[in-house]
């Protein structure tokens, strides 16, 4: 019996191409264009040559430059530099334990955590990012078993609550990193912490690799990457970009390393990111050299290029 199409099946499939066509164009319409970022290398604290240097290595996001609360001559003279080149601060960074056994640390942690979400209002960078600590009292960012307790639980609460209500901030956003070990550790957790702190203010900083801490997540990190965006999607507001290899050895290692050497889903991650209904950047980050960035910007070029993914 003859495979060959019938004269209907070929007027169908001709009739049918142009929707094809619709679809696909619409498709790619719908994909914002990502706007990717970096650390620079470059020797100057002047703001205009910072902000030319991010264009040069082709970024329009950037972590925040060097700079206090009690400068605001220079915050000013940030914000104005960096948008006459349509490089917007993505974060600012708090990087400190607001859960810290020790309660002077931990009063002064909390209160540095503010000054920097207060920081990231002034400059208006899209957020102001921490994670929600640890009880460890060696490692500020270390396991522990209280991590995953209620008490951790309602502390963390508390703590977002209170920096955002010290701030009031109506531009910046603050957010907590999802952590293999602490909570949240996963989309569903982050869920719950946003109902719970229950403020306008509060969203989400997705670091992917953050939230791989099993071989079942790992092999399936397409998948995890695309829960994470269908159920926290309207609150990510910046992105890490960073890569997992799995280290052989008799018990679970993964390593980070620059992003196209490990097994993270990119394509995955940027059409996922490029389709968010908010402008989220994604900055590298963790790398060492100058070049190690380059090489981890090229590869998601190259990514997002063969994805159908373009870049601010």
């Amino acid at each position: 019996m003859s495979s060959r199409p019938t004269r209907r099946q070929l007027l169908a499939a001709l009739s049918a191409a142009p929707l094809a066509a619709g679809a696909f164009s619409a498709r790619a319409a719908a994909l914002r264009p990502i706007r990717l970022g970096g650390p620079i290398f470059l020797k100057s604290d002047d703001p205009v040559a910072q902000a030319k240097e991010h264009r040069r290595l082709g970024y329009s996001a950037a972590y925040c430059p060097t700079v206090t609360l009690a400068d605001p001559d220079r915050i000013r003279a940030i914000r104005e530099a960096f948008a006459a080149e349509n490089v917007v601060i993505s974060e600012v960074g708090a990087w400190k334990n607001m859960l810290d056994p020790d309660p002077q640390k931990r009063a002064e942690n909390k209160k540095y955590v503010a000054e920097r979400m207060a920081l990231a209002e002034a400059v208006g960078a899209r957020c102001c990012v921490d994670i929600a600590g640890s009880y460890n009292a060696k490692v500020w960012y270390g396991p522990d078993p209280k991590n995953f307790s209620q008490e951790f639980f309602d502390a963390t609460v508390e703590n977002c609550r209170a920096v955002i209500d010290a701030v009031k901030p109506t531009r910046t956003r603050f957010t907590v990193e999802m952590m293999g070990w602490s909570i949240p550790d996963g989309p569903d957790a982050y869920l719950k912490l946003i109902a719970a702190v229950d403020r306008k203010a509060f969203a989400v900083h997705l670091d992917v690799c953050n939230v791989i801490n099993s071989p079942q997540r790992f092999y399936a990190n397409a998948d995890v990457i695309k829960e994470c965006f269908a159920k926290l999607g309207k609150w990510i507001v910046s992105c890490h970009a960073k890569d997992l290899e799995w280290i052989t050895e008799l018990n679970v290692h993964f390593l980070e390393v620059i992003p196209g050497r490990g097994s993270i889903d990119y394509r995955a991650y940027l059409t996922q990111l490029a389709q968010c209904p908010v402008e989220a950047p994604l900055m590298l980050e963790h790398l060492k050299t100058a070049e190690e960035y380059e090489e981890g910007k090229q590869y998601i070029l190259r990514t997002g290029k063969a994805a159908g993914v373009s870049f601010a």
